[in-house]
């Protein structure tokens, strides 16, 4: 059994059937894990394989692609939260003109039906379909009458009266509000991936840092009070810079964790940056020195919140 495939066209995954769920799942939020666990549960009662069809890149970045909107996860966190909730299959299908331009009569015979043999197909609140955005949970209800499964959506998931969503998220990390960001997605908003070599160029200022690419559009930008996971036994205390380096001119989002106190060697190893508080937007310094007193500032500030932080957590 494939735990990971791409393609709309193939043979049939799953002889048997399966249980499908479908979403873009940007941030795996509480109200895509709430999709994703309904789909699971359904999945092992009728002894079925839980299948989670989603999009890379997502639909929204492939119509805007001269100004992407924000992401808040990468496709690879994301595949891999799917997998930790009990999804046994994820479909990270390839939205490229095809698959846009692709009827959503076709997206249910080709893909539910002839590649994964859906019995039941779970969708969120509003999800639209097909080309031109043509289907919708009637017509899945409809095909489904047809070709032998069902369709049904979940219940929107609410958070002080506001339906939880990737938009709302994207809101309260655009704003700091890291708290209500956490409530929404049902964990702290963090960033993963393998520590990369970067130019050197913190280390040279004497704040070396571990680099993580993000090659989308991130939701956030600026510098941060950060936790460090997957370095030693407990959180470490850091202060991160995520963005594109306007003082040296760079280009692609680079997210920088300088963890105090650390002495080793990062690269190639997974870690995770947890955001705790935003110091400050990036700025474009006249020269390096004045970003290096910046920078000594900023760690002072972050060792203070962080320091506070694990107070308050320990009483």
């Amino acid at each position: 059994m494939s735990r990971l495939f791409r393609d709309v066209d193939g043979g049939r995954l799953f002889p048997h059937g399966s249980v499908v769920c479908i979403g873009a799942f940007d941030g795996l939020h509480t109200g895509h894990r709430a999709l994703v666990r309904h789909a699971v549960a359904r999945a092992q009662a009728a002894g079925l394989p839980a299948v989670a069809l989603t999009f890379e890149p997502l639909p929204r970045e492939f119509f805007a692609r001269d100004n992407p909107p924000p992401r808040l996860t990468l496709a690879r966190t994301k595949v891999e939260g799917l997998h930790g909730l009990g999804v046994e299959s994820v479909g990270l299908l390839r939205f490229n003109a095809a698959l846009s331009a692709m009827s959503a009569e076709d997206f249910v015979s080709t893909l539910l039906v002839g590649r994964l043999g859906a019995r039941e197909v779970w969708i969120g609140p509003d999800f639209r379909f097909g080309h031109r955005r043509g289907g919708d949970l009637a017509l899945l209800q409809e095909l489904g009458v047809k070709q032998g499964f069902s369709a049904a959506a979940i219940e929107p998931v609410h958070l002080h009266d506001e339906r939880v969503s990737s938009t709302r998220i994207r809101d309260a990390l655009r704003s700091g509000d890291f708290s209500t960001a956490a409530r929404l997605l049902g964990r702290p908003y963090a960033i993963d991936g393998r520590v990369v070599r970067g130019k050197q160029l913190g280390r040279m200022l004497g704040f070396p840092t571990a680099n993580l690419r993000f090659p989308k559009t991130p939701a956030l930008s600026g510098i941060y009070a950060t936790w460090v996971h997957g370095v030693g036994d407990r959180p470490w205390p850091s202060v991160s810079s995520f963005g594109t380096r306007p003082t040296v001119d760079g280009v692609e989002p680079l997210l920088e964790a300088h963890l105090f106190d650390f002495d080793g060697d990062l690269y190639g190893r997974h870690i995770e940056v947890e955001f705790v508080a935003k110091l400050r937007d990036e700025l474009k310094f006249p020269d390096l020195s004045s970003l290096t007193e910046q920078m000594q500032r900023d760690a002072e500030t972050a060792r203070r919140l962080l320091s506070a932080e694990k107070r308050r957590a320990t009483a």
